[in-house]
C-alpha cells in the first residue's frame, strides 16, 4: 500500500496531464443520444450525464419532440446493431409496391415505396401502417376521416358531393365510379385523377364515351342509358318530359339512367307529325335551338302556297302552316308563293311616240299566281318576268300611236298592254287582273306648245259664242219691233216699261197733261 501511494505521488504530473482526455456528455430529458467511438456505434444513451476517457468519443443527440429518427447510415446500423437499436426505434420499411402511413401523436407522415424510416419509441406514440399498392390505391375509409384537412405527399384526396358522381382514372384509364363521399388515393409514381359529373344533368359530357361503352359495360349498365341508332333512325331524348337531345343516325350516346328515348324511323317519311312540330318548334328556346341543326323548317303563311323539293325533285304542295322534315340523308328546298293580288310598278319609262315626241310613262299592273308549280317550273323570277314584259308591251303600245291619239284615248294603251301581257302569262299560271297607265309626262317645251294650242282653241271658241249671242240678240230685237209696229197696245206697254225703269232712278216726277206726251217730253229734255 505504501509503495502504491508512493507511486501515485511520483506519477502525479502524468495523471494530471491525462485528466483532460475525459469527455463528458449531457443528454437532456427530451433528447436521446447515440454514442460513437471512431464513428463506430457503441450504444444508445438515455437522458443523463456520461463521461468517457479518450479523444475519439462523440455523441449525436436527437430531439424526441421530432419523432422521426434521421440517423446516418441507418441501414448499416440495423444490420450490425439491430439488437441494440430495436428497443428504441420503430422501423418502417416499404418495398417497391408499398407505401406507409405513420402516426406520431397527432401528426401523420406518408412514406413512399423503397424507403427505410425510423421513429423513436416511447416519448411520442408512434403507429405505422403499410399499404400494398398492387392490391389497391385507395386509402381505407377510417384513414380518410383521420387525415381530413392534413396534406400529405403522394396522397390525393377527393370530395364527391351528393349531386355528383366521380369517375376515377389512373394513368388516364378509367377504373371505377365513385359515389358521393370522401376518398384518398396513393399517387406515387402514377397519375390519379377524378372527373366529376353532375347527376342532376341527364346528359353530361362523358369523357371518351366510346371507350366507356366498349371497355366498361358494367359501369354503363349500372349507371347509364345508352342510345344506339341505325343508319335511318333518329332519336329524341326527354328527361322529365322535356326534350334534352336530338341524336342523328348511326350515333351512340350515354345518358344517366331515367331518361326517355323515342327512336324514329325516317327511311320512308322524313316529315314530322304535327305533335312533334309543336313540341320541337313551339317549346322553350333551348329545345328550338336543338331542333335547328336537325330539321328543315318552313312556315307557309295564310293565302300562300309552298312547293317542296327533296333531292332536287318536286314532291308536293304545302298548305298554310308550319312544316318540318328531318335533314339527315336528304336535301330539302322549299319555296313559298303569295296567292293574293299583287301590284307591280313600271316607272320612268322614256318612250318615243309615233310622231317622235319623247314621253315618260308610269305603268301599274295587278296580278295573282294561279298555279305556283307552273310559275316555278317556267320562270326563275316572276316579278322580273312581269316587269320586262310590261316594259315591252308599253313600248309597243306607245310607239304605234301619235301624241294626239295617246292624249285623246289613254284607254287604248291599257287595252293593248293588257291583251299582250295576258297572252304572255297564261302559260305560266299567272293571271293579270288589271293594267293601267298612271302618268304621261311631257317634256317642258311640248307642254308650252300644248298650252298655247289650248289657249288659242279656247279663245276661238269664246269668240264664236260671243258672235252667236250678239246675232241672237239682234234677231230678237227685230222680232220685237215688228210686233210693236203692228200692235199699238204693245208699243204703249213697252213705253210704260221704260217709264218704270226711269222712275226707279228719279225721286219724283210731275206730270202736266196726259200720259201720251210723257215720253215725248222726256226725249226733248234729253236732247237739250
Amino acid at each position: 500500500m505504501f509503495l502504491l501511494n508512493l507511486l501515485r505521488r511520483v506519477q502525479m504530473p502524468k495523471f494530471s496531464m491525462q485528466f483532460s482526455m475525459w469527455n463528458t456528455f449531457y443528454i437532456k430529458p427530451n433528447e436521446i443520444g447515440i454514442l460513437y467511438k471512431r464513428s463506430d456505434f457503441k450504444k444508445i444513451l438515455q437522458p443523463g450525464t456520461y463521461t468517457y476517457f479518450g479523444r475519439h468519443w462523440c455523441v449525436k443527440t436527437y430531439d424526441l419532440n421530432q419523432p422521426e429518427a434521421k440517423i446516418e447510415n441507418l441501414e448499416l446500423l440495423l444490420r450490425t446493431h439491430a439488437t441494440e437499436l430495436q428497443p428504441y426505434l420503430s422501423i418502417v420499411r416499404t418495398a417497391f409496391n408499398q407505401t406507409a402511413l405513420v402516426r406520431c401523436c397527432q401528426s401523420w407522415v406518408s412514406i413512399p415505396p423503397n424507403q427505410l424510416r425510423a421513429f423513436w419509441r416511447g416519448f411520442i406514440e408512434v403507429e405505422s401502417h403499410i399499404f400494398n399498392l398492387e392490391e389497391s390505391l385507395e386509402l381505407p375509409a377510417e384513414f380518410v376521416e383521420q387525415l381530413r384537412g392534413i396534406p400529405l405527399n403522394g396522397l390525393k384526396k377527393f370530395q364527391i358531393s351528393e349531386s355528383d358522381i366521380g369517375l376515377l382514372y389512373v394513368q388516364n384509364n378509367f377504373v371505377r365510379p365513385l359515389e358521393p363521399g370522401e376518398y384518398a388515393f396513393w399517387s406515387v409514381n402514377r397519375d390519379v385523377a377524378v372527373r366529376t359529373l353532375g347527376r342532376i344533368v341527364p346528359n353530361p359530357d362523358f369523357p371518351l364515351e366510346d371507350v366507356l361503352i366498349e371497355k366498361h359495360p358494367d359501369f354503363v349498365a349500372a349507371y347509364c342509358a345508352i342510345v344506339r341508332l341505325q343508319e335511318r333512325q333518329v332519336a329524341i331524348v326527354r328527361y322529365l318530359g322535356k326534350v334534352i337531345a336530338i341524336l342523328p343516325p348511326t350515333s351512340r350516346k350515354l345518358f344517366w339512367r331515367g331518361v326517355e328515348v323515342e327512336v324514329i324511323d325516317i327511311s320512308n317519311d322524313a316529315k314530322l307529325p304535327a305533335n312533334l312540330v309543336s313540341e320541337l318548334l313551339a317549346g322553350s328556346q333551348e329545345v328550338v335551338l336543338l331542333s335547328r341543326n336537325s330539321l328543315h323548317i318552313r312556315e307557309v303563311p295564310a293565302q300562300h302556297v309552298g312547293l317542296l323539293y327533296v333531292n332536287q325533285e318536286f314532291q308536293t304542295q304545302l298548305q298554310p302552316g308550319i312544316h318540318a322534315w328531318w335533314l339527315f340523308g336528304r336535301s330539302f328546298q322549299t319555296e313559298v308563293f303569295d296567292l293574293r293580288l299583287q301590284n307591280i310598278e313600271v316607272s320612268g319609262q322614256d318612250i318615243l311616240s309615233k310622231d317622235k315626241v319623247p314621253l315618260r310613262l308610269n305603268l301599274t299592273a295587278g296580278f295573282r299566281i294561279q298555279d305556283a308549280l307552273r310559275a316555278k317550273n317556267g320562270l326563275s323570277n316572276v316579278a322580273d318576268f312581269l316587269y320586262k314584259e310590261l316594259q315591252f308591251a308599253l313600248r309597243a303600245a306607245v310607239g304605234e300611236q301619235t301624241l294626239d291619239a295617246l292624249l285623246e284615248n289613254k284607254g287604248a294603251i291599257d287595252a293593248s298592254i293588257s291583251e299582250y301581257i295576258r297572252a304572255k302569262t297564261a302559260d305560266y299560271g299567272i293571271e293579270v287582273d288589271s293594267v293601267g297607265v298612271k302618268d304621261i309626262i311631257l317634256p317642258g317645251e311640248i307642254k308650252t306648245i300644248l298650252s298655247k294650242v289650248v289657249e288659242a282653241e279656247k279663245s276661238a271658241q269664246a269668240n264664236v259664242v260671243r258672235r252667236r249671242e250678239e246675232t241672237a240678240a239682234t234677231r230678237s230685237m227685230l222680232n220685237t219691233a215688228r210686233v210693236m209696229e203692228d200692235n199699238p197696245v204693245a208699243l204703249r206697254l213697252k213705253e210704260l216699261e221704260v217709264l218704270e225703269r226711269i222712275a226707279e232712278k228719279i225721286d219724283r216726277i210731275q206730270v202736266n197733261g196726259s200720259l201720251d206726251s210723257i215720253l215725248t217730253e222726256l226725249i226733248r229734255i234729253n236732247r237739250q
